[in-house]
């Protein structure tokens, strides 16, 4: 079976191609992708080619897939899975594999999968590993953010807190406790947002900054503040650009500081603010991972001693944060949906990874087989003074709060043209 596909050569190096997929072997899947949704960590990869530790050395001469937050459908099982899985299912995938000890992942390290084409062999690892998970929710673009959700999932695990004359740590933020989400209204960031308020473990008190009021503003559309209310968190958010003081920051939890402090952007000055926002046992989550190996920032280790203060970084989930992230989605507790800004299809995936920190706005979602520029949800009604297909898109999105719906997707799959 013939694939169209982004390919990665090398550094900065994509390749929009068709070529034909090799004979599945028993212990693979033969599968089509509908939907990718474009993560920062593609475009670190894209710019740091076999430097990343990801990515084999050999690229140029076995180019290897990009994208993994994809879903799709099932088209071959080999006999190893029969009865397991079948023609038909949906799916979605765990690329943090941890195959014996190997950092390979789809998305980055494979040949015949990635979420940047429309047809995919899945190798027999991602079986074992139990990393390929049904999907049984109705739109396809939910299994795409299934994956960053559960990376929300797997920080918000990892923050630890302790009890004094106690070696016994207590994993997870602080039920009803006082949170912090610093650069928080980015595609992941909104995800943040979207757990911290919807899943069974909340903050009492949750601070959202940004220095961005455009973005802050549609971060409040989609997640609002008496939504929260209604949830039991005070929610705040706050521009940080407009001469609120780090110390008006502080006085939201009445002088106390923060339990949890969420960092969603690798700037020095931003990671260093969370570190005096910081509350007795307070937890650092340094989200945002760097492009650059050398990035550093002061914190206070007369904090660390005395006041408990620590540390962790998570860059992605685990499978459990995935089965989470897919049951929260299934019985709609968590609605992702807000984190999409832009659509486009295939043809539109290489000049948006490689120019993603520059494209503003949330998410940008791909469907694989179609043929589409990389367009702004919030732009749908201007293109659709001339184009039909985008006058539609915009009738649709505007029914559902200029968010990205079941009904829009089903009218792009129906409507745009194939690639």
């Amino acid at each position: 079976m013939k694939t169209k596909a982004v390919r990665m050569y090398g550094k900065n190096d994509l390749r929009l191609e068709e070529f034909e997929l090799p004979p599945l072997q028993p212990g693979e899947i033969l599968a089509r992708v509908v939907s990718d949704s474009l993560c920062m960590s593609s475009y670190k990869a894209a710019i740091q080619g076999s430097g990343h530790k990801r990515v084999p050395a050999d690229i140029d001469q076995k180019p290897v897939l990009l994208g993994h937050e994809l879903c799709g459908e099932i088209l071959q099982v080999g006999a190893k899975w029969e009865g397991r899985f079948s023609p038909g299912q949906r799916f979605s995938i765990q690329p943090a594999l941890n195959y014996r000890g190997s950092l390979d992942a789809p998305g980055y390290s494979y040949r015949y999968i990635g979420g940047n084409a429309t047809c995919v062999i899945i190798p027999e690892e991602v079986m074992e590993m139990d990393c390929l998970l049904e999907y049984q929710g109705d739109a396809f673009f939910l299994g795409s953010l299934a994956e960053p959700i559960s990376c929300v999932a797997g920080a918000f695990h990892a923050n630890y807190h302790t009890t004094q004359g106690s070696y016994d740590h207590s994993m997870g933020i602080v039920e009803g406790g006082k949170t912090a989400i610093l650069a928080g209204v980015g595609p992941m960031g909104l995800a943040a947002i979207d757990y911290a308020i919807h899943n069974p473990r909340r903050p009492g008190l949750l601070v959202v900054t940004d220095i961005d009021q455009e973005r802050l503003d549609r971060a409040a559309r989609v997640y609002t503040v008496e939504d929260a209310r209604n949830h039991g968190v005070d929610l705040h958010y706050v521009n940080t650009s407009r001469g609120e003081s780090e110390q008006a920051l502080l006085d939201l939890t009445g002088g106390t500081g923060y339990d949890d402090v969420f960092v969603f952007a690798p700037v020095r000055s931003v990671l260093e603010q969370g570190d005096r926002l910081l509350g007795h046992d307070g937890c650092l989550n340094f989200f945002a991972g760097p492009s650059n190996s050398d990035f550093r920032a002061e914190l206070n280790f007369y904090e660390v001693h005395y006041s408990a203060h620590h540390l962790v970084g998570t860059s992605g989930g685990n499978t459990d944060d995935m089965r989470e992230a897919l049951d929260l989605m299934g019985r709609g507790l968590v609605n992702p949906a807000g984190m999409i800004t832009h659509v486009g299809g295939l043809n539109a995936v290489i000049e948006t990874t490689l120019n993603l920190p520059s494209i503003p706005g949330g998410k940008k979602l791909i469907y694989t087989h179609k043929n589409l520029p990389l367009v702004a949800i919030d732009e749908f009604a201007e293109r659709g003074k001339n184009e039909p297909f985008y006058a539609g898109l915009a009738e649709i999105c505007e029914k559902h709060n200029n968010i990205w719906s079941i009904e829009a997707e089903e009218y792009l799959l129906r409507e745009a043209p194939e690639i």
